[in-house]
């Protein structure tokens, strides 16, 4: 009886890199997540492209604090050169929570210029063509004199952004004092910008936050809604000028003025107005997708990467989340990682 010699299996090289999980189609718009760099800025690039993300948002430097460190970290230039040859782009910085530019108490009012100052200007050093900014908050001086301060610090950060930069204002769910929250203010801030620094202002973009738009009282949960929103700012501000779309569910109800951001398709939001939002072939072009969801250090990023994805091929169902994925840390569910 012959013997039959099994042979050994062949060995396998280990991939250098994850395989993707998602192809996104001819024509999608750019659509990525932020992504924690405590461990390192390449790191988060490859994450980006193991989950299929096409752009990416990060943090600079810790955004509950002042100081800034003076050189980006040692793999800056090794993480620009990866997105530029996964096509992963463009990059976000998110600045400091502590920027308030609608401020007038020092020496918060000036670490809160010179703060953005510095983040525009380091921006290309981690390759990063867009940084978004919260407004800010009157703090009880009012409305109007809350909008002359912040149409004068935006002047004089355009004044220092470098070429290939945009400023990005994000709008607010308008909790407190905070400003921002509606189109119109929004607009407001552009023409006094514009007026202010006419052709400098070219580099001064929005970013609007679904979750925030929820919170301020706007009905984005069907496409009737979500789309007329998108046509009220084109008519107030321009689709040119819309850089970013948070694209972020909430927990919170509508017009609470609370930010509580939830996962794709799982709030009070829901599928059909973010589906519409994501699918809407006037933004495929120039507006970017990014995610600030919970979780993302659990795994949870490449869900939600997953949930954008199925709602932009039309999705009108989407699968049920674990129980534990509304059992995430209160800071994680609050905000998300980018908030």
């Amino acid at each position: 009886m012959a013997r039959t010699v099994a042979r050994a299996a062949p060995r396998r090289e280990p991939r250098r890199e994850p395989r993707r999980r998602l192809t996104w189609p001819p024509g999608a718009p750019r659509v990525g997540i932020h992504l924690g760099v405590a461990t390192g800025l390449l790191k988060a690039g490859r994450r980006a492209r193991q989950i299929g993300a096409t752009a990416l948002q990060i943090f600079s430097d810790n955004p509950t604090a002042w100081r800034r460190r003076a050189e980006p970290p040692a793999d800056a230039e090794a993480f620009i050169a990866y997105a530029a040859r996964e096509r992963i782009g463009p990059v976000a910085i998110h600045a400091s929570y502590l920027i308030n530019l609608a401020g007038s108490t020092e020496p918060f009012a000036s670490q809160s210029l010179a703060g953005l100052v510095h983040e525009v200007q380091r921006a290309p050093r981690y390759g990063a063509s867009l940084v978004n900014t919260h407004i800010g908050s009157h703090r009880g001086m009012g409305h109007g004199e809350g909008l002359r301060r912040i149409v004068r610090n935006v002047a004089a950060v355009l004044d220092e952004t470098p070429p290939g930069v945009r400023l990005v204002l994000e709008n607010s769910a308008g909790g407190g004092d905070n400003l921002g929250s509606s189109l119109e203010q929004l607009a407001q801030i552009l023409d006094g910008v514009s007026a202010a620094r006419g052709d400098a202002a070219s580099s001064l973009a929005f970013c609007l936050d679904t979750a925030h738009l929820w919170g301020a009282g706007y009905d984005i949960s069907t496409a009737d809604g979500a789309l007329e929103v998108v046509e009220r700012f084109a008519a107030l501000v321009g689709l040119d000028r819309l850089a970013l779309v948070h694209l972020n569910d909430s927990k919170s109800g509508l017009g609470s003025r609370n930010d509580r951001h939830e996962h794709v398709g799982a709030g009070q939001i829901g599928h059909a107005g973010l589906g519409a939002l994501l699918r809407d072939p006037r933004l495929a072009g120039g507006t970017t997708f990014m995610m600030e969801t919970p979780g993302a250090e659990e795994g949870y990023d490449a869900v939600n990467l997953r949930r954008a994805w199925l709602l932009y091929g039309g999705a009108t169902r989407l699968p049920t989340l674990p129980p534990g994925a509304f059992r995430l840390n209160r800071r994680a569910s609050r905000r998300g990682p980018g908030e």
